[in-house]
């Protein structure tokens, strides 16, 4: 696809995001930054001294896919669970200040909500450090998850899973929640990790990174790195019966379809300084073009454009609609 002679067609994809209202479910996080000035090493252990300067918040995880949605100008509900604790208030506070729709966060009393604070000197991550209670969701809340989807399903115009592996996508939810997507005919997009590829079989499309998808495929990382990048996909569409999006970092996408048709999609990035998120802002972007009736390489292009914007940030960030447009129009 020649991207010049597209570029209108894209544009009138990207016009109706506005019009677009999608449901994410999946691992809420909260974000914590913490910025400082790093001038000497500690008397006490040889560790560096930050003297902080500031502190932010940003929601993470399948919330940063939610962030990354309602950046872009379109309706987002967000479906997951939180514990009963601060960490919550701060994250729904976080969620509700960008126009994220929270009636989806569920409280599970057994769980906390997870929280990851970085230590950032001088803009380089010093540290990083994780609050969470691992495992999967009781069938108790599993069902008040479901009841929520079944309610919500008809409101929107497509499902994102964005599956961190920390509890809320279970095979139970995975299979009610393709049978409900059928029943209303509603797309689903995963976001996945690779524990749990059984569960994902004959969704629209599936979104994992280089290292996921040969995860995903049997490949240990002491195995050659240099495999084809079409037998690789190949393998993973048959596996699992869903076009496959691989997203490879400087080396751009490559998509394969159940229809046969490969693509292969180079970066558009300009400047790359962090790639925390770009993930979450690929599948936002990816999934609102499909649902503005994109084709899926339309879709990952501008998925494409999307993450070469916010890689050009630091942290957990989010990319708007006119940084979009810009970058497309400049190629």
């Amino acid at each position: 696809m020649q991207i010049g002679g597209k570029m209108d067609k894209l544009m009138n994809f990207i016009e109706k995001f506005k019009d677009k209202n999608i449901l994410v479910i999946g691992d809420v996080m909260l974000d914590k930054y913490i910025w400082g000035d790093v001038e000497r090493i500690s008397p006490e252990a040889p560790v560096q001294v930050v003297e902080v300067t500031e502190e932010s918040y940003s929601p993470g995880g399948a919330a940063n896919v939610a962030n990354n949605i309602a950046a872009l100008g379109s309706k987002v509900i967000m479906a997951g669970i939180v514990g009963n604790d601060t960490t919550k208030e701060e994250l729904v506070e976080e969620l509700k200040k960008r126009g994220i729709d929270t009636s989806g966060l569920i409280v599970d009393e057994s769980k906390r909500t997870i929280r990851k604070v970085r230590v950032f000197g001088k803009s380089q991550q010093l540290l990083r450090f994780d609050y969470e209670k691992k495992g999967y969701v009781g069938k108790e809340t599993e069902d008040r998850i479901l009841d929520f989807l079944k309610s919500k399903i008809k409101s929107v115009d497509a499902v994102i899973v964005s599956d961190y592996a920390k509890g809320v996508v279970t095979k139970t939810l995975m299979e009610k929640l393709k049978e409900l997507c059928k029943e209303n005919n509603k797309s689903i997009v995963v976001d996945p990790k690779p524990r749990h590829k059984d569960f994902y079989r004959n969704v629209a499309l599936i979104t994992p990174n280089h290292a996921e998808a040969r995860s995903m495929a049997g490949i240990g990382e002491e195995e050659d790195a240099k495999e084809d990048i079409e037998v690789l996909g190949n393998k993973l569409l048959k596996d699992l019966n869903s076009n496959i999006l691989i997203t490879r970092g400087e080396k751009g996408m490559s998509l394969f379809c159940k229809d046969g048709t490969i693509k292969h999609i180079p970066t558009f990035a300009k400047e790359v300084y962090d790639i925390i998120g770009a993930g979450d802002t690929s599948v936002a972007a990816l999934t609102l073009a499909l649902a503005s009736g994109a084709s899926f390489e339309e879709s990952a292009i501008i998925a494409n454009y999307a993450a070469g914007i916010v890689v050009g940030k630091i942290g957990t960030s989010t990319v708007s609609i006119n940084e979009l447009k810009k970058s497309i129009e400049n190629g």
